[in-house]
């Protein structure tokens, strides 16, 4: 019973008798290790071997993380004395994932400090300029409030989609059916009097199609995201258009943009949090760097997938796929 139970742990064990000799090892151990040494001069890495015997010599537990591998992988290694014979007990865990998520999260708060500052700073400024300018250069204030209010119109927004973007990493909530053919047009609505003034033409192409189950605010938040990204991206005289038809078992949201594209090289990381292709005009056109990651979050909860093709100076089209919840079509509330 007791082997068995060992057997089926995920951490690897591996027991050493006092001449070193391999008493027991699990299956798992074989995995994290690359093989289910028989004594301690077959075990690898040699980082491994050299914490074994410096219990061995200090009777003291000891633990260790060692890199191994490729491609590389951590373990964290327990090795602890078990009796007057001098056996060791060793336990190896695979904590490749935890380091991952660990520095996931320390780049996002180096991030978000990051952002968080820069209009921070000029909020600062602006204001103290103001200050000082108020009776000595009364026509300056205007373009100093101006700038106050743009830099805390852009720290409202990072704020707003750090928000979002924690509250989706936990889930969405898929008690809805949602028609997306009507969600997309009214949150095309929304964004004609933006595209006027960027001097872009939106369009919006949405058949009848099969209901989604999901989350209406974060469905929402996606097209949102999407729409606000073609537009920010695309000059002057160009195209933003949105289009939603039906799949096989799915209903296919693409929103295509005649802007100044991605390059190839950048293309796998754009749903990265605060990636931006181009600071300087992320920059200029206030984006937060957190809107495309919102998109995946909001169509990995929906069980869906989101994909981007784009060709540099010709635009950029993304699409994304979510399962229809059934085979009818229901039709849209008008």
């Amino acid at each position: 019973m007791q082997d068995q139970i060992l057997g089926s742990m995920q951490d690897g064990v591996l027991l050493f008798d006092g001449g070193w000799r391999t008493v027991f090892a699990n299956d798992a151990l074989g995995r994290h290790l690359g093989s289910r040494p028989e004594a301690l001069a077959h075990v690898f890495p040699p980082s491994l071997r050299d914490t074994i015997r410096r219990v061995a010599e200090t009777e003291h537990i000891e633990i260790d993380e060692i890199e191994t591998g490729a491609p590389t992988r951590w373990l964290r290694i327990t090795a602890t004395p078990t009796g007057t014979d001098g056996s060791i007990l060793v336990v190896v865990a695979d904590i490749t994932e935890a380091r991952r998520l660990d520095a996931v999260r320390r780049d996002f708060v180096a991030n978000a400090s990051h952002e968080l500052k820069t209009p921070a700073a000029s909020i600062q400024a602006a204001a103290e300029t103001l200050l000082h300018v108020w009776k000595e250069d009364p026509a300056a204030v205007p373009r100093f409030a101006g700038q106050l209010e743009r830099e805390a119109v852009r720290l409202s927004r990072i704020v707003a989609d750090l928000l979002d973007l924690s509250r989706l990493e936990s889930g969405s909530e898929l008690a809805d059916r949602i028609h997306l053919d009507a969600l997309v047009r009214e949150e095309g609505q929304r964004f004609e009097e933006i595209a006027r003034e960027a001097r872009l033409t939106i369009g919006v192409e949405a058949a009848r199609v099969p209901v989604v189950q999901g989350s209406g605010r974060d469905l929402s938040l996606l097209i949102r995201n999407l729409l606000d990204n073609a537009i920010r991206y695309t000059k002057e005289e160009g195209t933003v258009l949105a289009t939603v038809t039906a799949g096989e078992g799915s209903v296919v949201l693409r929103v295509e943009d005649t802007g100044i594209g991605i390059p190839s090289k950048d293309l796998p990381r754009v749903f990265e949090r605060f990636y931006r292709v181009d600071r300087a005009r992320s920059r200029e056109t206030g984006g937060t760097g957190l809107g495309l990651a919102i998109v995946r979050h909001v169509a990995e909860n929906h069980g869906g997938t989101v994909t981007v093709r784009s060709e540099l100076g010709r635009g950029s089209a993304f699409e994304v796929r979510l399962p229809a919840s059934s085979d009818r079509t229901e039709p849209a509330p008008s």
